[in-house]
């Protein structure tokens, strides 16, 4: 199933894309207090809400929505728990930066208050001057994992796959102090989707190809077999730290191609424009411009 969010900010309508349309989930998921919360978000993964759909779909009982190609995309999971992220996580990247490629998983934090739409504007932050792009692929949590066993009982805690725009500050991240933190978490900095593609429509998240353009000229493109760290291994390891939730959101690194690794590539400016593209998970499209 492939999942969205329709319409303005704070006012998404959940949706499934089925039979070349779109269909309507509200009557499923009900309002806010209900078993799913109303949304697709924590509460909807914690409660089967995909198993309900896919059922849904297939009775054919939920309505169409109509003038869905005439809406806003947002975020296709409304605010996750939190955000986990994997740093170097390729090692054509790693190099690129002159980093030694890791032992174990780089692992920092991001605001969940950053997601946007995949259409949304990005805003460059005051006093930015090495604002940077990163195509990820983004993994999102369906079940709760702690202190999984092995990499091998990973992949069925995995709701979906989602395209993944990991904007980041250089000098916030590398020169202010050394927080990773501080480069990644500025307001906008988390694009989204388009849409939430489930688990059973992307049988290896090992083969997937990753690119990504600025104002029309390629930076990146890579592919998801070059990882150091597969994404079963990612989840296996961050359970063994934290509990993952359902709804959680994992980056899980992105390839060569940053402005940090080109020598003499400009960083972006306003009015730069982003072009993202995951095989198989969909487009996205971001304009920058400054914070006021």
């Amino acid at each position: 199933m492939r999942l969205v969010r329709l319409g303005p900010v704070g006012q998404e309508i959940p949706a499934v894309r089925s039979d070349g349309g779109h269909r309507d989930l509200r009557p499923l998921l009900g309002g806010r207090e209900g078993r799913f919360g109303g949304d697709i978000g924590p509460a909807f993964f914690a409660g089967g809400g995909i198993d309900r759909i896919d059922q849904a779909v297939e009775e054919g009982s939920l309505p169409c929505l109509e003038g869905a190609e005439e809406l806003r995309t947002g975020a296709p999971i409304a605010r996750p728990g939190k955000i986990i992220c994997v740093g170097l996580n390729y090692r054509d990247h790693a190099a690129e930066t002159g980093a030694q490629i890791p032992g174990e998983p780089v692992v920092f934090m991001k605001d969940p208050s950053t997601v946007v739409g995949p259409y949304d504007t990005v805003l460059i932050p005051r006093h930015s001057h090495k604002t940077d792009w990163e195509v990820e692929l983004g993994v999102v949590v369906g079940t709760t994992a702690r202190y999984l066993p092995s990499p091998a009982q990973a992949r069925a805690h995995v709701a979906g796959y989602v395209l993944s725009h990991d904007v980041s500050e250089r000098e916030f991240q590398l020169e202010r102090g050394g927080q990773w933190d501080k480069g990644k978490s500025c307001e906008t900095f988390n694009p989204l989707g388009p849409e939430l593609v489930t688990a059973d429509e992307v049988p290896d998240p090992q083969n997937l190809r990753l690119s990504l353009s600025v104002n029309g000229v390629k930076r990146q493109d890579g592919t998801t077999a070059d990882m150091i760290f597969s994404v079963d291994h990612v989840l296996w390891y961050l359970s063994q730290f934290m509990v993952l939730q359902p709804g959680d959101l994992i980056n899980t690194g992105t390839p060569a191609g940053v402005a940090l690794g080109l020598p003499g590539t400009p960083y972006l400016r306003a009015g730069d424009v982003v072009e993202l593209e995951i095989s198989s998970l969909g487009t996205a499209r971001q304009t920058f411009k400054e914070a006021s």
